[in-house]
């Protein structure tokens, strides 16, 4: 709930946003109050507490409230938001994992296994596969291609919109692109996702339901994170989108079998002999 507060605070009225102000600041204080009360703290009136309650599926502020204690209930709140500049890196750190911890709490919890497992069937099935992503998500490309190299099929990883372009044309079909975008409504990213199912080729799509991205691709895996990286620097859209690729990692691995071990050994073991040896310490005297 608090997630869902912080990120629609860009499209709440001028009055509903200082009850997301008044909310996020003391969520468990709220929980004890009568709409009176906090339409008297917030400066708003009764009406505007139960539109705000109404935009976040609530019935009216007694179901706000009980939604809220759940969300309380279920694990760490959201405090990112809450970092202050007079903030200890203690404190900062603790805001900060406590965000990533219910971040991936809330993709368990709607993470849907089924397109997980198609997703899986389009790299197994896959010629050659494209990573696409820009920004933040280029990052997240080139840690796909550094993890999906290893199953002996060719993988490429771009973060410039030109590159995806032409690469995007010269798919074929049985190619598998898949482009990562937080947002979804990156022009060159969806405009590479358009062009590589043109030419033929699937299209995985790791982003939010209902953008631009989503309704041209072959098949979306949603990641949906709350945070509105057009105000602040993404940081769990990414790290949410380097697990849900590691999930398809180990799937594309057990997929295909035991007799592929030996292979991803063989890779493994190419790496003996390149690090330095521990150095035993030995007691003075």
């Amino acid at each position: 709930m608090l997630s869902q507060i912080e990120a629609a605070s860009g499209r709440l009225s001028r009055s509903e946003q200082k009850v997301a102000q008044f909310v996020l600041a003391d969520p468990s204080t709220v929980l004890s109050m009568s709409i009176a009360r906090l339409a008297k703290a917030a400066s708003v009136s009764e009406p505007t507490v139960n539109r705000f309650c109404r935009s976040f599926g609530a019935l009216g502020f007694p179901d706000f409230k009980l939604k809220l204690a759940q969300s309380l209930a279920s694990g760490p709140g959201l405090t990112t938001s809450m970092v202050s500049p007079g903030d200890s890196l203690s404190e900062v750190f603790t805001k900060v994992t406590d965000k990533a911890i219910r971040s991936i709490q809330d993709l368990k919890q709607c993470v849907d296994i089924a397109r997980l497992e198609r997703a899986v069937d389009l790299f197994c099935q896959a010629r050659q596969v494209a990573f696409f992503g820009m920004g933040a998500s280029g990052s997240v490309a080139r840690d796909a291609q550094h993890k999906f190299f290893r199953f002996n099929v060719p993988v490429v990883a771009y973060e410039d919109g030109l590159m995806q372009r032409m690469h995007a044309t010269g798919m074929k079909t049985g190619d598998l692109a898949v482009v990562i975008s937080h947002t979804g409504r990156t022009r060159a990213m969806v405009e590479a996702a358009t062009l590589a199912r043109e030419a033929g080729a699937s299209v995985l799509a790791l982003t939010r339901e209902e953008t631009p991205l989503a309704r041209v691709a072959s098949l979306t895996v949603p990641v949906e994170v709350d945070e509105n990286t057009e105000l602040y620097i993404p940081m769990m859209s990414r790290l949410m989108q380097l697990l849900v690729l590691d999930v398809l990692v180990t799937g594309v691995a057990q997929k295909r079998g035991v007799e592929f071990q030996p292979h991803l050994a063989r890779v493994k073991r190419s790496l003996d002999g390149t690090r330095l040896p521990d150095i035993e310490i030995l007691p003075e005297g």
